[in-house]
């Protein structure tokens, strides 16, 4: 493959490959999420069996993106992990804790209480987890000669903390927005209420990340503000994706709130791209810096290359023969 730059393509499969774990686990979390709310245990059982035949199949996207990282450009291993242990580890607790509570819960019958909050919390704490990581990456890490050197809650901040609220508030939009889709009836309308106030709250977080993330990093105000930039278009979309949930919610669209959520979230996450390229481990380290040796990248991307259209085939086909609502007394389990 001369004369082709191997690290772009790893960089945008990896980019791939996270954007689909936000969005397609996003929602499934967002249900979780949701959970301690909802009406009864009757709106329980519909709202976990319209996440249950998707949702270990979303996680993919995580081992997917994880893999690729830690072939394609170890550097971000060696750093970001000393600086994240805390953090990846209760994002991967949050989703070991739900996981269990999926198998048990429609089982249990005196400890079912026990096992919706473990689903809930589970939840939370992995959605905190995943948007404290992300507040982390703008901020950048103090680094010395490819070595992480700060302290190990350095991740966790005041701006850290916001994004991680806010990551929890978009993730619960999107589990309302899904259940919208898949749902009928007072769960369906329960849902089309709660949804508003989870989007203003979303956008609220929106405006106040736009706001302090220049103070937190600098590059980003001298990026978006030293000329007028197409980049723009990026929270453009995202501000009309979420006029369209707005608008669907309250027009009882079924998928329209859904895909817009969705949209609102992909142009969100190309915005943060545009804002830290090429940095993979800001503020020093570079996409070039970072990567692998060719020989290994070439090597890797044939077998990735080829994962990739099954991942996207067997999604597509659970989605499709899943397709529908879900009513009370059906349901995958």
């Amino acid at each position: 493959m001369h004369g082709i730059d191997l690290t772009i393509i790893w960089a945008i499969i990896i980019a791939f490959g996270i954007m689909m774990y936000v969005l397609m686990d996003g929602f499934d979390l967002g249900v979780g999420i949701l959970f301690p709310f909802a009406p009864d245990e009757d709106a329980r059982d519909v709202m976990m069996n319209s996440v249950a035949p998707v949702w270990d199949g979303n996680e993919t996207w995580l081992i997917l993106g994880g893999a690729g990282l830690l072939a394609a450009f170890p550097l971000v291993y060696s750093v970001l992990l000393p600086a994240l242990y805390i953090g990846v580890f209760l994002m991967l607790a949050g989703l070991i804790f739900r996981g269990v509570a999926f198998e048990f819960r429609f089982k249990a019958e005196r400890s079912r209480n026990l096992w919706n909050w473990a689903f809930a919390g589970g939840s939370m704490v992995a959605a905190f987890a995943q948007g404290a990581v992300v507040g982390a990456y703008i901020e950048g890490f103090n680094t010395v000669d490819g070595r992480y050197v700060g302290g190990p809650l350095d991740w966790l901040s005041p701006f850290t903390v916001l994004t991680g609220l806010g990551l929890v508030a978009g993730y619960a939009l999107l589990g309302s927005t899904w259940l919208v889709l898949k749902t009928e009836g007072y769960i369906q309308q329960w849902v089309r209420r709660l949804a508003p106030w989870l989007l203003l709250v979303v956008l609220g977080v929106f405006a106040a990340v736009s706001v302090w993330t220049p103070l937190v990093d600098p590059s980003a105000f001298e990026r978006w503000f030293s000329v007028i930039r197409l980049i723009w278009i990026f929270p453009a979309l995202a501000l009309l994706s979420a006029w369209l949930v707005w608008r669907g919610v309250h027009r009882q669209h079924h998928a329209t709130p859904f895909m817009a959520t969705m949209a609102m979230f992909a142009f969100t996450y190309f915005g943060l791209l545009v804002t830290k390229w090429p940095y993979v481990v800001p503020p020093n380290y570079t996409l070039w810096d970072a990567a692998s040796a060719p020989g290994s990248q070439l090597f890797l991307l044939i077998g990735v290359l080829f994962v990739i259209p099954v991942i996207l085939a067997y999604t597509a086909w659970t989605y499709w023969v899943f397709r529908g609502k879900v009513r009370a007394g059906e349901g995958y389990h």
